[in-house]
Formats: structure tokens, C-alpha cells, sequence
């Protein structure tokens, strides 16, 4: 990301965050764009260019009482309304053709011993990003701003495998997923490292389609636990996988948004882009 992307993106960051702390007052276009200091005209095009869609839309979409309403109005059919919704389009969900592969319990007890890892450093719409691959999928792909310290925490999370610094056709085709058109993006493999309850729960929020969001108490009811929502709540901030993974269409049962590993404005931005890619499937 160059010096200019930089402050574009901080920009918008700061949008979404003066948006979110003032959502009840509905600030309007110009009580926005001058808090970011810049012209009307020139905010509008760079919010749009940015997340798709514009502040108005953005607002009323991220806005908490509409969280809320989502869930008044599904109650607790949710997770089941949103696993059932949205396959009739072949492009509409990624969640669909997204295809995971748990860890052999050797790899997974000795960090990673014998794995060959590619990893590589991106740019995404929400910030710098570090993907991480192995021949069965991608292994690990998080929000990061300075390199030395992403490298740092994929080697903690497989302190035996061998790394090479190498972007691959698995990471070229997964990050797809953030391009407008998605008829060239075929089927994502995730090879993922954890107990078979974390498994579980990240399975479970690959069925949350795009657009959608549910609670951790849902996500506890649809793996058949009803009374683990604290456990599906850590499983969820375990997360290895940013973004292909949707733990950020997780939100509380209260409506607000809760915890992000990467950050509440980041998680925000998320829903609203996705909110507004939904209405355009």
C-alpha cells in the first residue's frame, strides 16, 4: 500500500468510526466528510470507490439499530434463515465452494513439523494482508500493518514448518474473493489448525452467507451446543483465517457488534461492503 492508499484508507477508517459514534444523530454527508476534511464531492467519490457504496447506504446498513432490527425480526431462525438463503445465484455466496481440511493430528502437535509454507504480503480493501498457503490450502491470513511482526506471529503459529517468502496460485485464487467479479474464483481450500470444536464453529460460520449476520448464541445452537456460546465466542477470536472465514458476521445478541480481532472499524467496514456487494448479486 503506497503513501496515498495509506491515507485514503485512513480516511475512510476514520469516517466509519466518526459514523459508528454518532449513527443515532445520522450525520449526513458534509457533518462526514468535514470531520475527514475533505470537500464533499471528493469524499462521496472516495467512500464509493472504497466500499462500494455510499456513506448514506453504508450508514443506514452498519447502523446498530439496524443489527438490531435483523435479529428482532428473524429472532432465533437466523442462523438457519441465512444457511438456507442466498445458494440460487452461482456467484452469490463464496461460502459455498469454500473447502476446508483439518490438520492431521501430527502436524497439528508439532507445530507444523515437515509442512512447506508459502506466505506472501497483499493489499486488500481493509488494509495490508499476510496469506499463508500450504499444497492443501491456505493456512493462515490475517489483517497486518508491519511485516516483520505479521512473519513473526505465523511462525508462532507453526514454529517447525519451513517458509518460503512466495505468492502461490491457492493465494492468487483466495484473494480473488475480494475482486468485483467473481466468475474466476474457483474453489478455496483452507487447511486449518485446530481442535475438533474450533473446526467445528469455523465450519459453521463458512454457512453465513454474505450480507448476513448472526450471534454467538446461534452459532452455538446450530453446532448442536446451545449452552457454549463463551466457548464458540473464544473458537471465534481463534479465527486463523481473516475475512474467508466471516467471523465478522458474528455480531451480539444485544445487536452490537462485539470484539474483532482486527479491530471494531475494520469489522464495520467488513459488513457494510458485503451489505452492499449482497444487493448487487
Amino acid at each position: 500500500m503506497n503513501d496515498q492508499q495509506a491515507l485514503n484508507y485512513n480516511r475512510i477508517a476514520e469516517a466509519i468510526a466518526y459514523i459508528k459514534n454518532n449513527f443515532k444523530e445520522q450525520p449526513n454527508l458534509e457533518d462526514v466528510a468535514s470531520k475527514v476534511h475533505l470537500s464533499t464531492f471528493h469524499f462521496q467519490r472516495l467512500f464509493k470507490e472504497w466500499a462500494g457504496t455510499t456513506p448514506k447506504k453504508f450508514l443506514q446498513y452498519i447502523s446498530l439499530e439496524h443489527a438490531k432490527k435483523l435479529l428482532r425480526e428473524e429472532q432465533s431462525s437466523v442462523f438457519d434463515t441465512a444457511y438456507n438463503t442466498g445458494f440460487s445465484g452461482t456467484g452469490r455466496l463464496h461460502d459455498l465452494f469454500t473447502k476446508v481440511e483439518g490438520m492431521t493430528p501430527a502436524e497439528y502437535k508439532n507445530g507444523g513439523k515437515n509442512l512447506s509454507i508459502n506466505y506472501s504480503f497483499v493489499e486488500s480493501p481493509f488494509g495490508n494482508l499476510i496469506v499463508a498457503s500450504t499444497k492443501k490450502g491456505i493456512c493462515y491470513m490475517a489483517f497486518k500493518t508491519n511485516e516483520k511482526k505479521a512473519f513473526s506471529d505465523l511462525k508462532i503459529k507453526f514454529p517447525n514448518a519451513n517458509f518460503q517468502k512466495k505468492i502461490d496460485p491457492m493465494q492468487q485464487n483466495a484473494l480473488l474473493i475480494f475482486q468485483n467479479d467473481w466468475s474466476r474464483l474457483n474453489d478455496i481450500k483452507l487447511h486449518l489448525k485446530g481442535t475438533d470444536f474450533q473446526l467445528k464453529v469455523w465450519e459453521a460460520l463458512l454457512k453465513i452467507p454474505i450480507g448476513k449476520l448472526t450471534t454467538y448464541g446461534q452459532v452455538a445452537s446450530q453446532i448442536g451446543n446451545v449452552n457454549a456460546a463463551r466457548a464458540v465466542g473464544t473458537a471465534i477470536g481463534s479465527n486463523p483465517i481473516a475475512f474467508l472465514i466471516p467471523c465478522h458476521r458474528v455480531i451480539q445478541s444485544t445487536g452490537n457488534l462485539g470484539g474483532y480481532m482486527w479491530g471494531e472499524t475494520r469489522k464495520m467496514a467488513i459488513i457494510g461492503w458485503e451489505g452492499a456487494k449482497s444487493n448487487t448479486l
